[in-house]
């Protein structure tokens, strides 16, 4: 269990560095060389495994592909223009919300049961998500409101990852898929940030480079190997506590760093979530195996993500 809240206390982290990089990149191109330095860390895994991928059938490639485009380039693009638009605590707030929305999705597509008592709370989670999106205000598609449905929406790209990541796991370990999902990202941010700057002319500065390589690896690979450290033997229950870390961590960072505060009705509509999703996960009294781990599909990320799951 510690070893999950060293984990999630390390993807807290994640804002302190990306909002930084905002200031003066934009945020496909954030991605691009977050996901680039995060790849070639674990290229040597992806090579060693190579046995695991060459098999794979066309519809598992599929699945790759979506959670590679969907789940990794696309929903890290979406959650680094919250940071940059928004309040960053919002943003990691609502990534909270992603159990709930794999699950649903899970018992959508995965023929997964779900209970009378899961609609009770994913009734509950929607309105804490509410709450941290928009307090007592009516909803609003700019200024900060904005930024909430993009936060929102990586949460549902990252969701939809993770059930996509269960399918995958019957036949690749973790650690496989994990750099299959940066790098099948890698061709379509490339392909986006050379239609952005034709000649695929980047300029950084080696400030903007110690950050971009301390956000891969240390709410990225750092967090997600530690995090998997502590999952093998955890009991689901006690890893959702555990989890909680990474929200905390990602509150008292923004306020030092950043001077970010949230309102009373974002505080309730935190509870309100947390609320819904530990008495949901607690009822689950297995150590989870690793075909659980929903963070599988957030990398750098995850959350994670992010934990993002």
């Amino acid at each position: 269990m510690l070893w999950v809240a060293a984990g999630a206390c390390l993807w807290g982290t994640d804002t302190v560095f990306r909002r930084p990089l905002t200031g003066t990149l934009d945020s496909l191109t954030i991605v691009l060389l977050e996901h680039l330095i995060t790849a070639l860390v674990l290229l040597p895994s992806l090579w060693f495994h190579r046995r695991e991928w060459l098999r794979l059938r066309a519809a598992e490639w599929a699945a790759v592909i979506g959670i590679a485009w969907g789940g990794s380039a696309l929903a890290t693009v979406l959650f680094t223009e919250a940071v940059r638009g928004g309040n960053p605590t919002t943003a990691v707030l609502l990534q909270k919300s992603q159990p709930m929305i794999a699950a649903l999705l899970a018992g959508l597509f995965l023929s997964e049961p779900l209970s009378a008592g899961f609609w009770t709370r994913l009734a509950a989670a929607t309105g804490g998500a509410y709450l941290i999106s928009f307090g007592a205000h009516a909803p609003s598609t700019t200024g900060s409101g904005a930024a909430s449905l993009l936060a929102l929406g990586a949460a549902a790209l990252w969701a939809a990852s993770t059930v996509l990541g269960r399918y995958m796991l019957r036949n690749v370990s973790a650690s496989t898929l994990t750099a299959l999902r940066l790098t099948v990202a890698l061709p379509v941010l490339m392909l986006g940030v050379s239609w952005q700057y034709p000649g695929f002319h980047i300029a950084i500065g080696a400030r903007q480079a110690s950050w971009l390589v301390l956000l891969a690896l240390v709410p990225g690979v750092s967090a997600l190997m530690i995090y998997y450290r502590g999952l093998r033997s955890s009991f689901a229950s006690r890893a959702a506590v555990a989890e909680l870390c990474f929200p905390a961590t990602a509150i008292l960072l923004n306020r030092i760093f950043f001077g970010t505060r949230l309102s009373v009705e974002q505080g309730a509509g935190f509870l309100l979530l947390i609320a819904a999703i530990l008495s949901w996960q607690g009822r689950r009294t297995k150590p989870i195996r690793e075909t659980d781990c929903a963070t599988v599909s957030q990398a750098v990320p995850a959350p994670p993500l992010a934990s993002r799951n």
